[in-house]
């Protein structure tokens, strides 16, 4: 596959604005990303670019920064080997967990080892968002509780569920390219229990769970958290992240209308993660 790169600046520069329209261009089909030192450096297929929706969200971007953009055609080569190779970095939270490629053998003691080959999607850990889920799987008690990730990309949260023995374990993803991505990792790792399905949220309904991580974006989780509420167990467990700190008064409010109690949340530079349970 061919790639479009584009280069991304922002006068002025903030990582928050850089992370902000990462998280917008990934909806319009962008699949990776990299902070570089003259900008954000997105990557989008060749067959997916289309400059008129990247203008869109450049209009309409919600902080006060001036954006420009430049796009260049890539030449061919394994870009998703490369990008494993020099930018995908080992994991490791604690002496609990490690993450890393098969590019990668890190030492060390550690409970639970995770191989991730994140064919650019989403969800190394690497991120805020997955990092602060991963911390909160590890200090759940999960043995035997039926977990659901939605949103999975590379299927990290959903693995890690179920080496702590969650099962049955489902991961949803509506992108073909991180589900197929999750389906190799799920392989990789040995969590056959792991029911891999592309698709969103119209897959729900037929299963229950007692578990669900969410991590996507705030708008998504606005308009999905009725079908994750329905298909949650009572006392069941919602984790939500993908959003901002200032976003958490919105996501508390549809939560509450829904019957959902808010116990607590982890933030990391201004993202958050927050749990609520199933009244």
């Amino acid at each position: 596959m061919r790639y479009n790169q584009v280069l991304f600046t922002c006068e002025p520069h903030s990582e928050l604005a850089t992370d902000i329209l990462a998280a917008q261009l990934a909806e319009i089909g962008f699949e990776s990303f990299l902070q570089g030192d003259e900008g954000l450096e997105a990557y989008i297929p060749l067959s997916l670019y289309n400059p008129d929706e990247i203008q869109k969200v450049v209009d309409d971007f919600p902080l006060e920064v001036r954006i420009t953009f430049c796009a260049s055609v890539m030449e061919e080569k394994n870009w998703n080997e490369e990008w494993e190779k020099n930018y995908f970095k080992p994991i490791t939270i604690g002496e609990q967990c490690c993450i890393h490629s098969s590019f990668h053998h890190p030492e060390g003691s550690f409970r639970y080892r995770i191989l991730i080959d994140p064919k650019m999607a989403f969800g190394t850990g690497h991120h805020q968002t997955t990092g602060l889920i991963l911390r909160e799987i590890l200090d759940m008690e999960l043995n035997r509780k039926p977990v659901l990730d939605m949103g999975c990309g590379t299927g990290v949260l959903a693995i890690l569920a179920a080496m702590k023995g969650a099962e049955p374990v489902t991961a949803i993803d509506i992108e073909e390219w991180a589900y197929n991505n999750a389906v190799e990792n799920v392989e990789l790792n040995g969590t056959a229990h792991v029911r891999v399905r592309h698709g969103g949220a119209e897959l729900l309904g037929e299963e229950s769970y007692e578990v669900i991580f969410a991590n996507i974006n705030r708008n998504i989780l606005l308009r999905d958290l009725p079908c994750y509420t329905a298909v949650l167990e009572r006392g069941g467990v919602l984790i939500m992240s993908g959003f901002y700190l200032d976003d958490l008064p919105r996501i508390r409010e549809k939560a509450d209308e829904l019957g959902l109690l808010f116990t607590h949340f982890r933030e990391m530079d201004q993202w958050v993660a927050a749990t609520f349970v199933k009244e």
